[in-house]
């Protein structure tokens, strides 16, 4: 039986591919939707992006409709999702409902969520009339929505087509039981068979025991076999030590030239942005395997945004950027280089020479980006389009690196489940190309350590 969807107009603006994402299935949009799009279809921005690839592709289903004699919008028009042996489904533009008609008659009219609430009770109404079997739903990713939409007894939900579920995120880490016969070959330095039991995911860690849990060791999936992970040079990158097994595998994934593309998520403290800047500089500096370092994150204010900032773009980006150039200067500082301002000139130094720069993620959408270091920092505040575009930037010989907490998402239609970085992780977890690693531990100090543990 076919349902009817209600689309808000923030699950258009988090995925242009959500008007097709329902299947055989009825999708609504109501006319304050079509309205908000075309306020947002003007932004230089993702979001602008999203509202005209939208309005253009409803635009073209209802030509081609017209162009065949077919119906109207606010009849239905066919979709071109026909997918595994289903049919398409129905477009609908839904036109206003007077809200002295609804429930919300007391609302104010000018608001556009309560002329879609409005819409969805008038649909509602006339759907169970006809059959009340069929199930009538909003999709929203406003919250606030979804708690009136259920207030006003209609049936509600998220867009949960681009989301995972975080609390079964891949980790990047397994348990592994080896025979005493395997073990044994794997502690003289040869790589083992994985048990015919068992799967694992490329580039994956395995905490490995044998059968009589004596024997313990830390194995690595490498071309479907169980080897020996690399040992660092007397364990330090870049004059760091890591300071748990943790920040050991990470930094394994991001040394390694062959996995192009690292996810890091992790609580703060744990050392996300500092063991991949730690890794940059050990690759590009030392190890000449880049040509240098790109550093960008998403600006997404944690509180209130302080509006305009004056200067220019290296100037409004100094702010943003600042969390990077905390964590360069405690990598930079040596036994000759102690000062803030000598930390500082070298920073600047490395940008002058083109070893080092920080851009706005607004920038990249277009670029290619060939043998290069990137890290995109706060990956958590990405929608997974967002980061399918970042890490399509991708040229020869360039590595990406994804951090970021999911617990602290500052996008406000984003959560754990939805957000670019967890979906990324997930998502690619069967790639030979991608590692992956969570950090459970704060590593920042103490009161770090209980802040992110207790609040």
């Amino acid at each position: 039986m076919k349902k009817v969807f209600i689309l808000d107009t923030n699950v258009l603006l988090h995925s242009a591919a959500a008007l097709e994402s329902f299947e055989d299935n009825i999708v609504v949009i109501p006319m304050p939707v079509v309205e908000e799009l075309d306020k947002f279809k003007k932004n230089q921005d993702e979001l602008g992006r999203n509202a005209r690839r939208v309005v253009r592709r409803i635009d073209t289903l209802r030509e081609k409709s017209a162009k065949a004699g077919g119906p109207k919008l606010f009849e239905g028009i066919p979709m071109e999702n026909a997918a595994n042996g289903k049919e398409a489904g129905t477009l609908i533009v839904a036109l206003d409902v007077p809200l002295e008609k609804s429930n919300l008659n007391a609302a104010d009219p000018s608001y556009a969520d309560n002329r879609i609430l409005a819409i969805a009770e008038d649909i509602l109404k006339k759907t169970k009339a006809k059959d009340p079997a069929v199930k009538v739903s909003i999709v929203s990713k406003d919250l606030n929505m979804r708690l009136r939409a259920d207030a006003l007894g209609l049936e509600v939900e998220d867009y949960k087509k681009e989301s995972i579920k975080y609390e079964k995120l891949f980790t990047g880490v397994d348990k592994c039981v080896l025979s005493d016969a395997d073990m044994d070959d794997f502690l003289s330095g040869k790589a083992v068979d994985i048990p015919a039991d068992r799967e694992f995911y490329p580039n994956e860690f395995l905490n490995l025991s044998d059968e009589s849990n004596t024997k313990k060791a830390v194995g690595f999936i490498r071309n479907k076999k169980i080897v020996k992970p690399y040992h660092l040079p007397e364990d330090t990158v870049w004059n760091i030590k890591p300071r748990s097994q943790e920040q050991r595998m990470a930094l394994q994934l991001l040394l390694d030239p062959s996995i192009q593309v690292v996810t890091l998520v992790g609580r703060a403290g744990s050392g996300k942005t500092f063991l991949a800047l730690a890794a940059a500089l050990q690759a590009v500096k030392k190890e000449k395997l880049y040509d240098r370092i790109l550093v960008t994150r998403p600006i997404v204010p944690m509180g209130n945004d302080i509006g305009y900032l004056p200067g220019s773009k290296d100037e409004k980006m100094a702010l943003w950027m600042q969390p990077i150039f905390d964590n360069l200067s405690v990598l930079l500082r040596t036994e000759k280089t102690k000062d803030d301002s000598a930390v500082r000139r070298q920073i600047n130094e490395m940008q002058h020479m083109g070893l080092l720069s920080l851009e706005a993620l607004t920038y990249i959408r277009g670029r290619s980006i060939p043998n290069e270091f990137v890290i995109i920092d706060e990956a958590q505040n990405l929608t997974p389009h967002e980061v399918k575009t970042v890490l399509s930037r991708a040229g020869e010989n360039t590595k990406m690196i994804l951090t970021g907490d999911p617990d602290q998402i500052d996008n406000p239609y984003l959560n754990a489940d939805t957000n670019g970085l967890s979906y990324a992780a997930e998502h690619l977890k069967d790639v030979d190309i991608h590692g992956h690693i969570t950090l459970m531990k704060s590593e920042r100090s103490n009161l770090a350590a209980a802040a992110a543990k207790y609040l």
